[in-house]
């Protein structure tokens, strides 16, 4: 048992290094100041200094956020909502219907997903730009927002709410003081991992962007094919950096969150 817990660790270390290595090489080198990634001549911040100084960079990193924040609120509401649907659908059969179409765009490889949406935008007449990547990343984000928060209605007994009922709470009650603090664990999981896959997303995203509208990981992949620079690491390294607060943060508020009991403020009648 312990050499197979060793080799377990053992394991586990070599896929983390085989993991994480690039990205380690990638943000060492984006402190050097020889400006090529063939040997560390000395340390500088000037890679990072030429990504801030970049107005037209900055202004790529704000559609990236806007489009990021605003993709993930409002697939958080549908996902919400597609989750509650699914879970009172009484048959088992058309709850696994739904659970299978649901899951398409998760499995589906990003290339297809994204060739479908330009095709749709073409068709319908849709211009390229702000709001097809905005609408694109809303649908392969509610998905990810319904198998989080399912799992969460499944763990629910159904007698929390006749308990609510008993008391003479109304739908809206229930639906408010028992149902959304009780899976309010998995809609923060669906608001972070949407929030992340739209930051990071560039498959899709290349697909349906238009000309003089970007987003940061189509313009990493651009400058990358125009030839080797530090500023490109530097670039990538502030996006992980921000992914991995992303998960920190949504790590110590899914505790913070599961440590309050549901329906802990109690019902009104």
């Amino acid at each position: 048992m312990g050499r197979n817990g060793k080799l377990s660790n053992v394991y586990l270390a070599v896929v983390f290094a085989i993991l994480y290595a690039p990205i380690a090489y990638l943000i060492f080198y984006s402190f050097n100041s020889g400006g090529h990634m063939r040997s560390f001549e000395g340390f500088t911040l000037e890679w990072y200094r030429e990504v801030f100084a970049d107005t037209r960079l900055l202004i790529i990193v704000l559609n990236t956020f806007i489009i990021a924040l605003l993709s993930s609120a409002i697939s958080t509401i549908l996902g919400v909502a597609g989750a509650l649907a699914i879970y009172h659908v009484r048959r088992k059969r058309t709850k696994n219907t739904l659970l299978s179409l649901n899951n398409v765009l998760i499995v589906s490889p990003d290339v297809i997903i994204g060739a479908s949406f330009l095709i749709l935008f073409t068709m319908i007449g849709i211009k390229l730009g702000f709001i097809s990547v905005l609408l694109s990343h809303i649908a392969f984000s509610v998905p990810i927002v319904v198998i989080m928060v399912l799992p969460k209605l499944q763990e629910m007994s159904p007698t929390l709410m006749d308990a609510a009922r008993d008391l003479g709470a109304g739908s809206w009650q229930i639906l408010t003081r028992v149902v959304l603090p009780y899976v309010k664990p998995g809609i923060f999981a669906g608001f972070f991992m949407a929030l992340t896959y739209s930051l990071d997303d560039f498959a899709v995203t290349f697909f349906v962007t238009g000309n003089g509208y970007s987003t940061l990981s189509v313009e990493i992949y651009s400058r990358a094919r125009q030839g080797v620079s530090l500023s490109i690491n530097a670039l990538s390294t502030l996006l992980f950096l921000l992914t991995v607060l992303l998960v920190v943060g949504y790590y110590f508020i899914n505790r913070r969150a599961t440590r309050i009991p549901p329906g802990g403020k109690g019902l009104r009648p």
